[in-house]
C-alpha cells in the first residue's frame, strides 16, 4: 500500500477524528462493537472497541488480506487507552531472509516466547492513556537476529480505544511532535480560586 510512498517522519495509518478512521481497515466484530465515541478524559473523537473476546473482535490493516502496508519506518506508536480489560495487538514484518515474523503484544501474559514466525511479550499499560512505543527494527534484531525491512501487517484486538496509530522513523520528543499527533489533556478545573 505505502512501497511506493517517500517514507520520512510520520505516517498516520488511523486517526480517530479523520472523517472516515477505519477507510483502510478491516473489520471483525462478534460479540462487541467498534465505533467511534466521546472519550471524556481528552474530550474528544476516539475509536472504541469492546468485545467479549479478544479474539474475535479486532480490526486490520490493509483490509484487503492479499496486501501488504510496505512501511519501512521502523518506530510503530500508538496512542491507545487502557480500559482495564484485556488487551492485544499484532505486528507483522518482513525480515532481511524474506521470513514474514510477527510481534504479538498483549496485557495478560507474563513472559515472552520467541517462536520461529511469531513472538508473543507481556505490555503493561499504566491507567488512563497511553503512548506505546514499539521499535520494530529492535525486536526483530533481538527476537530473530536478523534485520527488519518492512511492515507487512498491523492488528489491534478489543478492549481498547484508540487515538491514532502512526509509523515514525525515530522516537520524537513531546516538543518535537506535530500538535495532531499530540494527546492534549483538558485542564481540570478546581473549585474557586
Amino acid at each position: 500500500m505505502f512501497r511506493n510512498t517517500f517514507q520520512s517522519g510520520f505516517l498516520s495509518i488511523l486517526y480517530s477524528i479523520g472523517s472516515r478512521p477505519l477507510q483502510i481497515w478491516d473489520k471483525q466484530v462478534q460479540n462487541g462493537h467498534i465505533k467511534r465515541i466521546t472519550d471524556p478524559d481528552i474530550q474528544s473523537c476516539v475509536l472504541e472497541l469492546l468485545g467479549s473476546n479478544v479474539s474475535t473482535t479486532y480490526i486490520t490493516c490493509p483490509a484487503d488480506p492479499k496486501k501488504t502496508l510496505g512501511i519501512k519506518l521502523p518506530f510503530l506508536v500508538m496512542v491507545i487507552k487502557n480500559l482495564k480489560k484485556y488487551f492485544t495487538f499484532e505486528v507483522q514484518v518482513l525480515d532481511d531472509k524474506g521470513i514474514r515474523r510477527r510481534f504479538r503484544a498483549s496485557n495478560y501474559q507474563s513472559t515472552t516466547r520467541v517462536k520461529p514466525f511469531v513472538c508473543t511479550m507481556p505490555m503493561r499499560l499504566d491507567d488512563g492513556w497511553n503512548q506505546i512505543q514499539f521499535n520494530l527494527s529492535d525486536f526483530t534484531r533481538r527476537a530473530y537476529g536478523t534485520n527488519y525491512v518492512e511492515t507487512l501487517r498491523v492488528q489491534l484486538h478489543a478492549n481498547c480505544r484508540i487515538r491514532r496509530i502512526y509509523f515514525s522513523d525515530r522516537l520524537y520528543t513531546e516538543d518535537e511532535l506535530p500538535p495532531e499527533f499530540k494527546l492534549f489533556l483538558p485542564l481540570k478545573h478546581t473549585g474557586a480560586q
